[in-house]
């Protein structure tokens, strides 16, 4: 939104000065060893951008604090968006990360507040407290994915510009009343602003499960519905609207050093702008319950395809601005919880998609070693079952040295091989036709150690492994930010409690007539 509404504000000259005063911001990465990541050129020499949105529960404002929860200088990311915007600008993909996730932190050093965090495992959220480039370093851990920016945005953010855009249209699929959040809604359409936005967004008890995986895909919706209404033709035309949109924008957000000037914020609006809605892809990554703790969640192994897609710039939708295959399959049959994982689709368009294959599990390769080098067959059998392939997974020696490795497979088995090339780093070419019963990893003499393929020594660059579009998409509730038709669907379980009994949020409504609706 903030992008959209600063390419408009940049035909008003008069503007920059009183926005550019202020503009919040801090580093990009504040991880005690390494950095954000770099992107990789296309061809033409054009670089992807991705963008870290976080969403902050800091209260350290008397506005915030009147909110309600605990008031306080504490900070926590309870929403985390990659925004990824391709290379030649055409598409672009926004991956949710559940708050709840727990994973691997990284050391970090709040420069600002002179706070430090030893690396341990915790739920990646915790990670705001000290500052983002704290959160950007840790989502780079967990993902690989470059971080190039960040955006902060706090409760008080999301009140200012609901209102300055004139409220946002959303519906839900039943009568709502989440008492955690506030939030009583009627079935039906509504449009929010103010505080009512800033409960919907909120709201995790209401929507789907109940959890924070429910509230993603709401936060989906509210954001598309947002994209939308600025793309439309009268929102932006006005003068006095754009200059109190711009400046709620601007005073709403925290960013990054890269981005401490409104000429550069407007640089990388325009590049967003670019992008249309039915070309924005709406995820959140996979994943499955913590075996140690029932209400968080780890990272799932299909969550890696969903990396890879945007890590290696591969369009989710197809080049004539439709849904590809694998996204309209996926987009088609998410409800609350994502699509069913049993859905098939034919291989995306975007040029390197794979096919649907099968579960890692279900895939055996044989390894043969043909490097030279004692023991890589072995090391590489280790590496692909660690991984989650198939317990026949097993090693063999090649007949002859080979100087380049190769992923070979049989007639109908190629979107296997393609997943097992991915999961290894390989190039597209690579990947060959062979004569065995199944899927052969045969290491050559350019991968003489590891387990990840850099390319062997004094070898050039080469393209990055192709990636299954519908694995990215299986269980990522994906959908298109030009999806006009999606409400958010009201949880059926017994989500909330009201004097003590637990009950669903439609009951909750009927049982709550002197509670007023948060919007007509």
């Amino acid at each position: 939104m903030a992008g959209l509404v600063l390419v408009s504000a940049a035909g008003l000259g008069y503007v920059y000065e009183m926005l550019d005063g202020n503009i919040k911001h801090s580093p990009l990465f504040s991880g005690i060893s390494g950095d954000a990541g770099h992107e990789k050129p296309d061809a033409f020499g054009r670089t992807p951008i991705n963008i870290l949105v976080i969403g902050s529960d800091q209260r350290d404002d008397p506005t915030d604090c009147q909110i309600g929860g605990d008031c306080g200088s504490g900070a926590n990311a309870d929403v985390e968006m990659v925004l990824h915007v391709s290379a030649d600008r055409s598409n672009a993909t926004v991956m949710s990360i559940p708050r709840d996730t727990v994973t691997a932190l990284p050391g970090c050093q709040d420069t600002k507040d002179h706070t430090s965090m030893k690396p341990h495992s915790d739920i990646i959220n915790s990670t705001l407290d000290y500052g983002p480039g704290c959160t950007v370093a840790a989502v780079h851990q967990l993902t690989g994915i470059p971080i190039d920016h960040f955006m902060v945005v706090d409760f008080k953010g999301v009140v200012d510009m609901s209102n300055a855009i004139g409220g946002v249209p959303v519906c839900v699929d039943n009568n709502v009343y989440d008492p955690y959040s506030h939030l009583k809604l009627k079935q039906g359409s509504h449009t929010l602003q103010g505080m009512a936005a800033l409960q919907f967004v909120r709201t995790r008890h209401g929507f789907g499960d109940g959890s924070d995986l429910g509230r993603t895909v709401s936060q989906h919706l509210f954001l598309s519905s947002m994209v939308r209404q600025l793309k439309s033709a009268g929102t932006l035309a006005d003068p006095t609207k754009v200059l109190s949109l711009a400046n709620a924008a601007i005073k709403a957000l925290t960013v990054d050093d890269g981005l401490d000037g409104v000429d550069k914020l407007v640089g990388l609006a325009d590049d967003l702008k670019k992008v249309p809605a039915d070309r924005i892809t709406m995820t959140t990554m996979q994943n499955e319950p913590d075996p140690q703790d029932s209400a968080r969640v780890v990272v799932a192994p299909a969550a890696r395809n969903l990396f890879n897609a945007i890590t290696n710039d591969v369009s989710l939708t197809n080049g004539d601005g439709a849904k590809s295959a694998a996204a309209a399959q996926a987009t088609s049959t998410a409800g609350p919880a994502g699509p069913s994982p049993s859905t098939a689709a034919s291989p995306s368009s975007a040029g390197s998609a794979a096919g649907a294959g099968l579960p890692k599990s279900q895939i055996a390769v044989l390894v043969e070693n043909a490097s030279g080098v004692g023991g890589r067959a072995v090391e590489l059998v280790d590496a692909l079952k660690s991984d989650g392939y198939g317990s026949g997974t097993s090693a063999a020696n090649a007949p002859a040295i080979r100087q380049t490795t190769a992923v070979e497979y049989p007639a109908g088995r190629a979107a296997e091989a393609q997943q097992v090339a991915a999961s290894l780093g390989l190039p597209a070419s690579a990947i060959t036709p062979g004569t065995g019963a199944g899927v052969t990893l045969v290491i050559g003499r350019d991968w003489p150690s590891g387990t990840a393929f850099t390319g062997g020594a004094g070898s050039a660059p080469s393209a990055p492994a192709p990636v299954n579009t519908q694995a990215a998409l299986s269980d990522a509730a994906a959908q298109t930010a030009d999806d006009a038709g999606k409400c958010a669907q009201v949880s059926t379980d017994a989500t909330v409690k009201l004097d003590g009994v637990g009950m669903n949020p439609t009951k909750a409504y009927a049982r709550s007539p002197e509670v007023p609706d948060s919007a007509p």
